[in-house]
């Protein structure tokens, strides 16, 4: 070809490695590594490739191209920041402030003790209060996080895993005591633990007994908050501990698939928990990979439900999902670069057809957001959203070859991941064995290797480098916060009753102690833990003590190095 002997093709980054293919010529690859054509046309797609049977109208199966026929044009994506530091006090303050700035739900981040199921006054928690979430102990700081806010009006997610059923509870304890209907409060529970023995290790008990809470919190919410989606499964770590796409893409949605497995074994209807079955994923830098990404899940969602596990219920059909800029992607060196980062981030999940989304405050690589930060994130949604004209039309990348092509490579490459998964017995068996964790581990080694040749570019680290000035101000939380939480903590045990305390956590531990079973009359299991841990939520049990109880029963989980 002539403008290849004029002009060769030049790779982005060092000629070596990954940029060269076994001819010694420039190879272009996705951020995880997959090679891209230098032209995309109808012959890249199957020779069989129809509209109806490959991607299918909005709002119908496959559901490739969304599930709403209207796009955002009849429901916008919601704005939902990420916010939590420091003490509920001053946290309620931020959510105020983003509410008043437009943002459309609340994003609840823990702090390390509460995520790992310890008090603020425990020997655990030292050096840890508030720093990485807002500190919650016991109901009467749920209480205080949403003083002032209408719970009925407005959704609220909760990242919270391995104790996640008794911060659920204090939620639901608060809407209550605020006037809401437990029917109509909506939002979601992120309550996914195999993604923590997979990627983010806050997990607390061993996986078989963390498994069982799960399906308590979805027999509960079958029952009592039917518009409360009882767990968001979480591919956003996994792609943080340093996965691939296809990875991020494949272990979540198996995940998705083991805890259908389980519900199912307990003996509920898949298409009574089905619907609030949802999904949150990572937007990384490689813009069309991640557009990929998603349309593909809602493609293999959808043949799952239906062909796998039988379910009638199209709600059950669609994947719903949040979506988080990439952190990992934020850069210490030249921060205001991540301004950008996060903005074609977010345009990449709006594109691909996200339900919620929570854009990264550009000082994230350096602290917890300023409100300055978080307010820019904010206004980057806003502007896709109000300026970019992206929301006018449905899908509208739909239909490209190249999108096309990524699109069906991420859905074989999935089902590949699948079947390897079966034959492990399902993902509880294969994390065991550390499978999951030994693919991801590779891949991070190999995009880090990359990285260091230069074979990979982060602008202002490994190329575009400046002399920098003085770092921005930046969000510091001392120890304050922890003096200020244990004296809450004494004043709160002067002032309960111990003896109900008690009463309410052997009752637990009771519960806890049986094996559910299966129930045909619509209500929950008597072994069921939810309400049990209502009431000692209700009794102002603290989280450290709820989480203790049953650390008593279940035991606590230590990891096994696999080699």
């Amino acid at each position: 070809m002539p403008a290849l002997k004029k002009d060769p093709e030049q790779p982005i980054g060092s000629a070596s490695g990954v940029n060269l293919d076994e001819h010694g010529a420039a190879r272009f690859t996705t951020l995880s590594g997959v090679p891209i054509r230098r032209l995309y046309t109808e012959a890249d797609l199957p020779e069989d490739w129809n509209y109806d049977q490959y991607l299918g109208y909005p709002g119908q199966p496959p559901y490739t191209r969304g599930i709403h026929a209207t796009g955002y044009r009849g429901k916008p994506f919601t704005m939902r920041q990420f916010s939590g530091f420091a003490s509920p006090e001053e946290t309620n303050q931020r959510y105020k402030y983003l509410l008043e700035h437009g943002s459309g739900g609340l994003s609840v981040a823990f702090d390390l003790p509460t995520l790992m199921g310890y008090d603020s006054d425990h020997p655990a928690s030292e050096g840890e209060v508030g720093k990485c979430g807002v500190a919650i102990d016991s109901l009467e700081d749920m209480e205080i996080l949403f003083q002032g806010i209408d719970l009925e009006r407005i959704t609220t997610s909760m990242t919270i895993n391995s104790p996640a059923s008794v911060l659920w509870a204090m939620y639901l304890v608060v809407a209550e005591k605020l006037g809401a209907d437990w029917k109509k409060i909506s939002g979601t529970l992120q309550n996914d633990i195999l993604k923590e023995y997979i990627a983010q290790k806050e997990y607390i008990y061993p996986p078989a007994q963390s498994m069982r809470l799960v399906v308590d919190t979805f027999e509960f919410g079958s029952l009592f908050t039917p518009s409360f989606n009882t767990i968001s499964i979480s591919g956003y770590h996994i792609r943080e501990a340093g996965s691939t796409a296809l990875q991020e893409l494949a272990f979540t949605i198996y995940d998705g698939v083991e805890y259908v497995e389980w519900a199912l074994r307990r003996g509920l209807k898949v298409d009574e928990f089905g619907p609030r079955l949802s999904f949150f994923f990572n937007a990384h830098n490689d813009f069309f990979e991640e557009i990929a990404k998603y349309r593909a899940a809602r493609k293999i969602w959808c043949r799952l439900m239906k062909d796998r596990f039988g379910a009638k219920n199209p709600r059950s059909w669609r994947m719903r999902f949040h979506t988080q800029t990439a952190g990992v992607s934020l850069t210490a060196q030249q921060p205001l670069n991540n301004i950008a980062r996060a903005a074609l981030q977010a345009m990449a999940a709006v594109l691909g057809g996200t339900q919620s989304l929570h854009t990264d405050g550009y000082d994230e690589a350096l602290a917890l957001p300023t409100t300055e930060a978080a307010r820019i994130a904010l206004r980057t949604q806003q502007i896709i959203a109000y300026e970019s004209g992206v929301t006018n039309t449905v899908d509208p990348l739909g239909g490209s070859y190249f999108v096309e092509n990524l699109t069906l490579q991420m859905e074989e490459g999935a089902f590949r991941y699948f079947d390897k998964l079966d034959q492990m017995g399902g993902m509880v068996q294969a994390i065991e064995g550390g499978y999951p964790q030994k693919e991801i581990a590779e891949a991070s080694y190999q995009f880090h290797r990359a990285a260091e040749a230069k074979e990979k570019i982060t602008v202002g680290v490994n190329d575009f480098a400046i002399e920098e000035p003085k770092q921005p101000s930046t969000l510091y939380i001392g120890e304050r916060v922890a003096e200020a939480q244990g004296r809450k903590l004494a004043v709160l045990r002067q002032r309960r009753s111990d003896e109900e305390v008690q009463r309410r956590l052997r009752a637990l531990q009771r519960a806890a102690a049986r094996e559910p079973e299966a129930r045909s009359d619509g209500q929950i299991s008597a072994a069921n833990t939810m309400p049990y841990i209502v009431q000692a939520v209700r009794a102002y049990a603290t989280v450290g003590e709820i989480c203790d109880a049953l650390r008593a029963v279940y035991g606590s989980y230590t990891e096994t190095s696999v080699t």
